[in-house]
């Protein structure tokens, strides 16, 4: 007997699903971008020409600031001198206001900074009775006016012989920085991924650990951002310095010793008013230029997950 064999059927493969389209992108409009650039533009130069007022003025000498316009210099260029800068590093102890202005800038940024993130770890990792109520205090605490309590820390300082130093320098910006520091660096903290702080706790980590070795690292764009934002304020800084440490030479910082530059009855020394404006903002543009991408990664952090 012969076995009839059973016919095959080959195995039916579906059809494939038809591939969508791509998406061809559109062609640029560029004439209908034209009056964005445009009022960009504008705006960009409106903020430009009063610098570029500044800078020429401080390569010009007194007569001519006086006399004429800064856009007259490009008319006789044999007016430029840098006599002003001169006169500005080696007199008026701009040197010393300069290294004054580090020592208070430096070191108040980095106590806001330390305790701020201290803080903010606290109110976001961890629970402890009237953890909210204290946070809503935290931020209330934004929109007191720091002139309002200028006076009742100033007497405090009288008595603890603080005034005039660089510690209560530290301590006045580091108090009136802190709820800013708590607020921002909190909400950044939150939103961090709880199963990385729920698998180290599981492994055993305490809460230091937790904000050493999880908290601090990934906050670091979040603390560059606020760092830089507080460096820029503290170094530009004017009624805290002038109030709480004076206008002495050996504790005055750059924002106080430019003051002293022009006289308030005649107005003479302008022309070394531009050329200090220019030696005092060098360091923060530096400081800013260098870490520019930590601070647009700061502001942008969180903005998509």
């Amino acid at each position: 007997m012969t076995a009839l064999a059973e016919p095959t059927h080959e195995a039916e493969t579906p059809p494939r699903a038809a591939s969508p389209p791509r998406r061809t992108r559109p062609a640029r409009r560029w004439p209908a971008r034209i009056p964005l650039h445009l009022t960009l533009a504008v705006i960009c130069a409106i903020w430009l020409v009063p610098l570029l007022g500044l800078l020429v003025s401080s390569f010009r000498p007194p007569y001519a600031i006086s006399t004429t316009g800064w856009w007259a210099a490009f008319l006789t260029p044999g007016d430029f001198t840098l006599d002003n800068y001169v006169t500005v590093l080696t007199r008026n102890h701009l040197g010393r206001a300069f290294v004054n202005s580090l020592l208070i800038t430096v070191p108040a940024v980095s106590l806001m900074t330390t305790f701020g993130a201290v803080a903010a770890f606290v109110f976001a990792r961890m629970r402890f009775t009237g953890r909210h109520f204290t946070f809503s205090v935290v931020l209330a605490l934004l929109v007191v006016p720091m002139q309002l309590a200028l006076a009742p820390v100033l007497r405090l300082y009288n008595v603890t012989h603080l005034a005039g130093t660089f510690t209560g320098v530290w301590l006045v910006h580091c108090g009136f920085a802190l709820p800013f520091a708590i607020y921002l660096l909190r909400g950044f903290m939150a939103g961090l991924p709880a199963e990385l702080f729920e698998a180290a706790e599981m492994d055993g980590a305490s809460p230091v650990q937790l904000f050493v070795r999880i908290a601090l690292p990934l906050s670091r764009p979040a603390l560059a951002s606020f760092a830089i934002f507080q460096f820029l304020w503290v170094w530009n800084d004017l009624l805290v310095a002038l109030i709480f440490l004076g206008g002495r030479p050996d504790v005055a910082p750059l924002t106080v010793a430019v003051s002293n530059l022009v006289n308030a009855n005649t107005g003479q020394g302008w022309q070394l008013l531009t050329a200090a404006a220019f030696v005092s903002m060098a360091c923060p543009l530096l400081i800013f230029l260098t870490l520019q991408r930590h601070f647009v990664r700061g502001l942008l952090a969180g903005a998509v997950k």
